[in-house]
């Protein structure tokens, strides 16, 4: 072969390698950039419905249908709620059997192949919880931004911000709660989230754009009435109050931060998303490197940037150390490194954003004592 026939060849070998790496890097990361409100996340594993009867449903015997606590039951025209499992009931082999504690949409029929959620609801705070709200716009750096608030005595209001694999149906599972200690809550739809804008690339940030939208959501409350602003945030909607708390222009009203499985660094999350998915691990180094470069998020994680030192807000972290998705560890550092503003609650067995799931009443008692001193 000719030299320059013999160089061009490889050139255009390499060429083709690099662009075959593109396009793999880029197909993903498309798999937790582009994830979909409300599809569930990988430890979500779908089951069937092998049986009802009054009070109970039997499904597939897996590690998911044993959890402990309380959660919702999601299929195709299907949603409901189920509690823990029924001590004393007959168990198969191959199945388990729940309590039963309401079906809100459709038939919970054999054969249905559902999933638990973390969000028991799935309707609107009048519907679900018989609470009077209001649907308001937020105006956002995109666009308007739905949001549903719930009115409350206090000047102290509550923004909640749901995370990865949810909804603004997710912190519907603490209003009524919250209602109880009379604080007005304003439950935030952000970019990307049906009927919000979408962002230009179309791709989700793990917050770090995102919190621009509880920024604005802030702007809104104060100027209806909030003197202070608890945020309570999941998931990612986690991050994003934290960099809120950091960040924003407005952050000395914001007299609390409550932390539920905070995603504290994005490739570690990425990575897990994307494994879980089905993205051969060959791929994995490939997707960080994707998403960084169509995204131009910041690749350190966040306990290496300035925020742990930076954050002079009370913080309560809510986590568990099994989590698959955003792992505890760096919830257990960030909680050791400023032990005069966060303070740790493990929650055991309880997989991503599902903290309160695992024991509501746990929850809302440690929740009601970080809330006090800030009424």
């Amino acid at each position: 072969m000719r030299p320059v026939t013999a160089t061009a060849t490889a050139v255009t070998t390499i060429l083709g390698v690099g662009a075959t790496a593109v396009a793999a890097g880029r197909y993903a990361s498309d798999v937790a950039l582009k994830a979909t409100p409300g599809r569930p996340l990988p430890a979500d594993r779908r089951l069937t419905v092998h049986a009802t009867a009054a009070g109970q449903v039997t499904l597939t015997r897996s590690f998911s249908a044993l959890r402990p606590g309380t959660y919702g039951l999601s299929g195709p025209g299907v949603h409901a709620v189920v509690g823990p499992v029924v001590e004393g009931a007959s168990q198969a082999a191959d199945t388990v059997v729940r309590r039963l504690e309401s079906v809100g949409r459709g038939l919970l029929e054999p054969g249905a192949k559902v999933r638990l959620t973390p969000a028991l609801y799935d309707g609107d705070p009048s519907a679900d919880l018989g609470l009077d709200h209001q649907e308001v716009a937020i105006p956002g750096e995109l666009g308007a931004l739905p949001a549903w608030y719930v009115p409350g005595a206090r000047d102290t209001w509550v923004i909640t911000v749901h995370g990865l694999g949810t909804t603004r149906a997710h912190p519907m599972n603490l209003m009524g709660f919250l209602h109880e200690q009379s604080f007005p809550v304003l439950d935030l739809a952000h970019r990307g989230d049906p009927g919000a804008p979408r962002p230009a690339d179309g791709l989700g940030h793990f917050g770090a754009s995102e919190w621009r939208d509880l920024d604005a959501a802030l702007r809104w409350a104060l100027r209806h009435g909030a003197r202070n602003v608890i945020v309570h945030g999941w998931s990612t909607g986690a991050t994003m109050a934290l960099y809120a708390a950091v960040e924003s222009p407005l952050r000395d009203r914001i007299s609390g931060l409550v932390l539920d499985s905070p995603v504290l660094d994005w490739q570690v999350t990425l990575r897990a998303l994307a494994a879980a998915r089905g993205v051969p691990a060959v791929l994995l180094p490939l997707a960080v490197r994707a998403a960084q470069g169509r995204t131009g998020m910041n690749a350190a994680p966040l306990l290496e940037t300035s925020a742990p030192a930076s954050l002079r807000t009370p913080t309560l972290i809510l986590h568990g150390p099994d989590d698959t998705i955003a792992p505890w560890a760096a919830s257990r550092e960030l909680a050791a490194r400023r032990p005069d503003v966060v303070s740790l609650h493990a929650v055991p067995q309880a997989p991503h954003a599902s903290m309160w799931n695992a024991g509501p009443a746990r929850y809302e008692e440690t929740l009601r004592r970080f809330l006090t001193p800030l009424m």
